[in-house]
């Protein structure tokens, strides 16, 4: 596989995340074969250069790599596992890079199935969102064998700017678990300081400029500051994807037999989000369960997505 004559990539999952991705491989010279139930999303594949596959077969059929980019775990079981997925159809020495975000016991039973068909199984889940997917900028966390991830580096190189192999099969899972839960977390903590600012009569816009600048700085102060000051929520990354995510940290936390007392209560607020019917909203929307604990409910039109 080289980056001078492109990689044959079957591309299946052309969503938010995976239609730009999908759209970056074939700009860096990659023949990309994509496959989505939503045809609009398939078609824009095809018209940016890729082709247009009719199945989850037709898009693995003579493909040397096959990435998919799915919603939740039994997504990824029905089209890796499922009679006419990935496994069935893909030939032997295949490398198969799931970007999904799961449960690391899905990416491991994935990386073993495929290794009795003679294939081999990378878990890439990704972080930084529409934009990061968008802009090629995103952090890339590998699990599974280091000759594997190396034959993959040229492909993740056309998507991201931070791409690191964590471990074996599983553990880039578990690294984006651990995103997830600081990310949420972030969030959670920057709503109540919106929260403070406002109801202590402070300019909240100007409170957290200050705060970009010290010690408290992070990337979602430094993205999402104005937009959730203006209440603006249109998704980037929505609620109800991090409450999956969510389940997923506890999940792994059971299973490493660890105690996760604040990504208990992050969980417990994003859940707040969707059984208030935020579920469509980004996840900066905490800020509306924050202010809805203190009495300060600002729904409004605009918080919704257009």
């Amino acid at each position: 596989m080289t980056t001078q004559s492109g990689t044959t990539v079957g591309f299946v999952g052309l969503g938010i995340m995976g239609s730009p991705m999908a759209a970056h491989l074939v700009a860096a010279g990659h023949r990309v074969a994509g496959y989505d139930l939503n045809t609009e999303a398939v078609t824009r594949l095809a018209n940016a250069g890729g082709r247009a596959a009719t199945s989850v077969a037709d898009a693995v059929a003579g493909a040397e790599v096959v990435i998919t980019m799915l919603p939740a775990d039994p997504h990824v079981e029905q089209v890796v596992l499922g009679e006419g997925g990935v496994l069935d159809t893909a030939t032997p020495g295949t490398l198969l890079i799931d970007m999904s975000t799961v449960r690391p016991e899905t990416s491991q039973r994935v990386a073993s199935a495929a290794a009795e068909r003679g294939l081999r199984a990378l878990d890439a889940p990704v972080s930084g969102g529409e934009a990061g997917a968008r802009q090629a900028t995103l952090s890339i966390m590998v699990g599974g064998d280091e000759a594997d991830f190396a034959r993959a580096k040229p492909l993740f190189d056309a998507l991201g700017k931070t791409i690191v192999h964590v471990g074996p099969s599983g553990a880039g899972q578990v690294v984006k678990a651990a995103n997830q839960l600081v990310v949420g977390g972030i969030y959670a903590l920057v709503s109540e300081a919106i929260v403070l600012l406002e109801a202590s009569g402070v300019d909240a816009k100007a409170g957290l400029d200050v705060l970009a600048g010290g010690l408290a700085a992070n990337r979602i102060l430094d993205l999402k500051r104005e937009s959730m000051v203006a209440r603006r929520f249109q998704p980037g990354f929505r609620i109800d994807l991090h409450h999956k995510d969510m389940g997923i940290v506890l999940a792994a936390a059971r299973q490493a037999e660890v105690a996760l007392p604040v990504g208990g209560v992050v969980a417990q607020l994003v859940q707040a989000a969707r059984s208030m019917g935020y579920g469509s909203l980004d996840h900066s929307a905490l800020l509306k369960v924050v202010e809805r604990f203190s009495g300060h409910d600002t729904h409004d039109e605009h918080d919704m997505p257009e």
